[in-house]
Protein backbone atom coordinates (compact mmCIF):
# COMPACT_ATOMS: atom_id res chain seq x y z
CA UNK A 1 0.00 0.00 0.00
CA UNK A 2 2.94 2.35 0.49
CA UNK A 3 4.17 1.81 -3.04
CA UNK A 4 7.05 -0.61 -2.59
CA UNK A 5 7.16 -4.08 -4.14
CA UNK A 6 9.83 -6.74 -4.48
CA UNK A 7 10.66 -9.12 -7.30
CA UNK A 8 12.32 -11.93 -5.39
CA UNK A 9 15.28 -13.96 -6.54
CA UNK A 10 14.18 -17.02 -8.45
CA UNK A 11 11.36 -15.60 -10.58
CA UNK A 12 8.41 -17.00 -8.54
CA UNK A 13 5.66 -17.12 -11.15
CA UNK A 14 2.43 -19.00 -10.59
CA UNK A 15 3.42 -21.97 -12.75
CA UNK A 16 -0.13 -23.15 -13.50
CA UNK A 17 -1.39 -19.71 -14.62
CA UNK A 18 -0.83 -18.11 -18.02
CA UNK A 19 1.52 -15.18 -18.42
CA UNK A 20 -1.43 -12.78 -18.58
CA UNK A 21 -3.13 -14.34 -15.55
CA UNK A 22 0.15 -13.93 -13.64
CA UNK A 23 0.33 -10.28 -14.64
CA UNK A 24 -3.24 -9.67 -13.59
CA UNK A 25 -2.57 -11.09 -10.10
CA UNK A 26 -0.35 -8.04 -9.61
CA UNK A 27 -3.41 -5.81 -9.96
CA UNK A 28 -5.49 -7.83 -7.49
CA UNK A 29 -5.71 -5.11 -4.82
CA UNK A 30 -6.19 -2.18 -7.20
CA UNK A 31 -9.41 -0.23 -7.12
CA UNK A 32 -8.80 2.27 -9.91
CA UNK A 33 -10.88 0.46 -12.54
CA UNK A 34 -10.58 -1.83 -15.50
CA UNK A 35 -9.44 0.87 -17.93
CA UNK A 36 -6.44 1.84 -15.79
CA UNK A 37 -5.49 -1.80 -15.29
CA UNK A 38 -5.80 -2.48 -19.03
CA UNK A 39 -3.57 0.54 -19.74
CA UNK A 40 -0.94 -0.78 -17.34
CA UNK A 41 -1.12 -4.23 -18.93
CA UNK A 42 -0.43 -2.60 -22.30
CA UNK A 43 2.50 -0.74 -20.73
CA UNK A 44 3.95 -4.02 -19.45
CA UNK A 45 3.64 -5.48 -22.93
CA UNK A 46 5.53 -2.47 -24.32
CA UNK A 47 8.35 -3.10 -21.86
CA UNK A 48 8.32 -6.82 -22.60
CA UNK A 49 6.99 -7.54 -26.12
CA UNK A 50 7.89 -11.19 -25.66
CA UNK A 51 5.24 -11.44 -22.93
CA UNK A 52 2.56 -10.13 -25.27
CA UNK A 53 3.45 -12.80 -27.80
CA UNK A 54 3.36 -15.47 -25.07
CA UNK A 55 0.47 -14.09 -22.98
CA UNK A 56 -1.58 -17.30 -23.33
CA UNK A 57 1.34 -19.60 -22.47
CA UNK A 58 1.32 -21.35 -19.12
CA UNK A 59 4.08 -19.62 -17.13
CA UNK A 60 5.57 -22.87 -15.86
CA UNK A 61 6.38 -23.84 -19.45
CA UNK A 62 8.09 -20.60 -20.44
CA UNK A 63 11.81 -19.82 -20.42
CA UNK A 64 13.63 -18.43 -17.40
CA UNK A 65 13.88 -15.04 -19.10
CA UNK A 66 10.16 -14.97 -19.83
CA UNK A 67 9.44 -15.92 -16.22
CA UNK A 68 11.66 -13.09 -14.98
CA UNK A 69 9.88 -10.64 -17.30
CA UNK A 70 6.57 -11.96 -15.98
CA UNK A 71 7.65 -11.53 -12.35
CA UNK A 72 8.73 -7.94 -13.01
CA UNK A 73 5.57 -7.22 -14.97
CA UNK A 74 3.37 -8.66 -12.22
CA UNK A 75 5.09 -6.41 -9.68
CA UNK A 76 4.61 -3.37 -11.93
CA UNK A 77 0.89 -4.09 -12.24
CA UNK A 78 0.53 -2.95 -8.62
CA UNK A 79 1.80 0.52 -9.70
CA UNK A 80 4.70 0.75 -7.24
CA UNK A 81 6.66 3.90 -6.55
CA UNK A 82 9.72 1.75 -5.78
CA UNK A 83 10.52 -1.58 -7.45
CA UNK A 84 13.05 -3.81 -5.68
CA UNK A 85 14.62 -6.47 -7.91
CA UNK A 86 16.78 -9.19 -6.34
CA UNK A 87 19.29 -11.02 -8.55
CA UNK A 88 17.83 -10.07 -11.90
CA UNK A 89 20.32 -12.11 -13.95
CA UNK A 90 20.44 -15.32 -11.91
CA UNK A 91 20.67 -18.24 -14.33
CA UNK A 92 19.86 -16.19 -17.43
CA UNK A 93 21.73 -15.80 -20.71
CA UNK A 94 23.63 -12.51 -21.18
CA UNK A 95 21.37 -11.42 -24.06
CA UNK A 96 18.27 -11.90 -21.88
CA UNK A 97 19.93 -9.96 -19.05
CA UNK A 98 20.64 -7.06 -21.43
CA UNK A 99 16.98 -7.08 -22.51
CA UNK A 100 15.85 -7.00 -18.87
CA UNK A 101 18.27 -4.21 -17.94
CA UNK A 102 17.13 -2.16 -20.94
CA UNK A 103 13.51 -2.63 -19.84
CA UNK A 104 14.42 -1.51 -16.31
CA UNK A 105 15.88 1.65 -17.84
CA UNK A 106 12.55 2.38 -19.54
CA UNK A 107 10.69 1.65 -16.32
CA UNK A 108 12.94 4.10 -14.47
CA UNK A 109 12.52 6.70 -17.22
CA UNK A 110 8.74 6.34 -16.84
CA UNK A 111 9.00 7.35 -13.17
CA UNK A 112 9.36 4.17 -11.10
CA UNK A 113 12.34 4.22 -8.73
CA UNK A 114 14.47 1.06 -8.81
CA UNK A 115 16.71 -0.74 -6.35
CA UNK A 116 18.45 -3.66 -8.03
CA UNK A 117 20.61 -6.17 -6.18
CA UNK A 118 22.82 -7.77 -8.79
CA UNK A 119 26.07 -9.69 -9.10
CA UNK A 120 26.53 -8.79 -12.79
CA UNK A 121 28.23 -5.63 -11.66
CA UNK A 122 29.57 -4.29 -14.94
CA UNK A 123 26.23 -4.46 -16.74
CA UNK A 124 24.36 -3.06 -13.77
CA UNK A 125 26.69 -0.14 -13.12
CA UNK A 126 26.70 0.69 -16.83
CA UNK A 127 22.97 1.44 -16.53
CA UNK A 128 22.66 2.61 -12.91
CA UNK A 129 22.73 6.13 -11.56
CA UNK A 130 24.29 5.12 -8.26
CA UNK A 131 25.88 2.02 -6.76
CA UNK A 132 26.66 0.52 -3.39
CA UNK A 133 29.32 -2.13 -2.84
CA UNK A 134 28.73 -4.47 0.08
CA UNK A 135 31.11 -6.80 1.89
CA UNK A 136 29.57 -9.14 4.44
CA UNK A 137 26.46 -6.99 4.59
CA UNK A 138 28.35 -3.73 5.17
CA UNK A 139 28.60 -0.88 2.67
CA UNK A 140 32.28 -0.48 1.78
CA UNK A 141 31.85 1.99 -1.05
CA UNK A 142 29.09 4.04 -2.61
CA UNK A 143 28.70 6.75 -5.18
CA UNK A 144 27.74 7.56 -8.73
CA UNK A 145 28.06 4.42 -10.83
CA UNK A 146 30.55 6.04 -13.19
CA UNK A 147 32.90 6.81 -10.29
CA UNK A 148 32.62 3.26 -8.96
CA UNK A 149 33.38 1.82 -12.39
CA UNK A 150 36.36 4.16 -12.83
CA UNK A 151 38.03 3.31 -9.50
CA UNK A 152 40.67 0.69 -10.48
CA UNK A 153 41.28 -0.55 -6.93
CA UNK A 154 37.61 -0.94 -6.22
CA UNK A 155 37.05 -2.56 -9.61
CA UNK A 156 39.73 -5.21 -9.04
CA UNK A 157 38.99 -5.94 -5.40
CA UNK A 158 35.21 -5.93 -5.27
CA UNK A 159 33.65 -5.68 -8.69
CA UNK A 160 35.68 -8.11 -10.78
CA UNK A 161 36.32 -5.52 -13.48
CA UNK A 162 39.39 -3.79 -14.78
CA UNK A 163 43.01 -4.94 -15.14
Amino acid sequence: RRGCIQVMEGRHCFAHLTIEENLMTGAFTRTDGKAAIAADLDRIYRYFPRLKARRSAVAGYTSGGEQQMCAIGRALMSRPKLLLVDELSLGLAPLVVDTLLDALGKIRDDGTALLVVEQDVESSLARADRGYVLRHGQIVSEGPSGELRADPALGREFLGIGP
